[in-house]
C-alpha cells in the first residue's frame, strides 16, 4: 500500500513507520522538520504542517490510506486546542485529497468502564493526561459523524509502553481490555503491529476498537 502517516517522529507514529516499511509499505511522512527522519527505502518525507488542511491534502493526495498519530505534546500546556486544530485539519485534508481510508490513534480515556462512564471522567484519572483525552475523546465524537471516511478509531489500553514486538495481541471495542483486576497494557511494537494489520485487512471500519497482550 501507499500509505500517508502523520506523527512519524513520536512515540506511537516512529513505531508505526518501522512496523509498515518493514512490511514494504510505501510510506509517506508529513513532517514539520524532515530533516528529523533519516533517508530509508520506500520512505518519502514531505515538510508539511498537520495543522493546515491545505498542507494535509496536497501531501496525501493519491495515497491508498492516512494513519494519524498526530499528538503536539503530552507537554504542551495548549495539547488540548492544538490536538483538536491539528485534528480537524488532518480529517478535512484527507477528505479533501480524495482519500477515503482513514485511521486515527487516539486515547484511553474516551472508554467506557461502566455504563454511560469514561475512564477519563473517573476522579482517579491523572491529571497530567486529562486535556490530551479530553480532545481524543472529542475528535473520536467528531470522526465518529464522518461519512465520507471509511475511519477506524484505534484507543490504546490504559497502559501503553515501551517493549518487544510479539505480533500478539486481544481485540476489544468499547471497554478497556484487563488482564484480571489489572488494566491491560501493550507494547507501542505490537500496537503498530495491530494499526498495520487494521490497513491490510480492515474489520472495524467506521468504528472504533482497542488492544492489549
Amino acid at each position: 500500500m501507499n500509505i500517508a502517516l502523520i506523527g512519524a517522529t513520536g512515540f506511537v507514529g516512529s513505531a508505526v513507520l518501522n512496523e509498515l516499511l518493514q512490511r514494504g509499505h510505501r510510506v509517506t511522512v508529513l513532517a514539520r522538520n524532515p530533516a528529523k527522519l533519516a533517508a530509508r527505502e520506500r520512505l518519502t518525507v514531505v515538510a508539511a504542517d498537520a495543522q493546515d488542511t491545505a498542507q494535509v491534502a496536497k501531501a496525501a493526495a493519491g495515497h491508498d490510506a492516512v494513519v494519524s498519530a498526530y499528538n503536539p505534546g503530552w507537554s504542551n500546556p495548549h495539547i488540548h486546542d492544538e490536538f483538536l486544530k491539528g485534528t480537524r485539519a488532518i480529517i478535512d485534508g484527507t477528505k479533501q485529497a480524495g482519500v477515503r481510508r482513514f485511521l486515527m490513534v487516539g486515547g484511553a480515556g474516551s472508554l467506557f468502564v461502566a455504563p454511560g462512564v469514561q475512564l477519563v471522567d473517573t476522579p482517579q484519572f491523572p491529571a497530567e493526561w486529562k486535556q490530551g483525552a479530553l480532545a481524543a475523546r472529542e475528535a473520536l465524537n467528531w470522526v465518529r459523524t464522518e461519512s465520507a471516511l471509511d475511519w477506524t478509531f484505534l484507543s490504546p489500553p490504559i497502559l501503553l509502553q515501551p517493549g518487544e514486538r510479539t505480533g500478539q495481541y486481544r481485540l476489544g471495542d468499547e471497554a478497556p481490555l484487563m488482564n484480571g483486576e489489572q488494566p491491560g497494557s501493550i507494547s507501542v511494537a505490537d500496537l503498530a503491529v495491530a494499526i498495520a494489520d487494521e490497513l491490510e485487512t480492515p474489520r472495524h471500519v467506521q468504528r472504533r476498537f482497542t488492544v492489549a497482550n
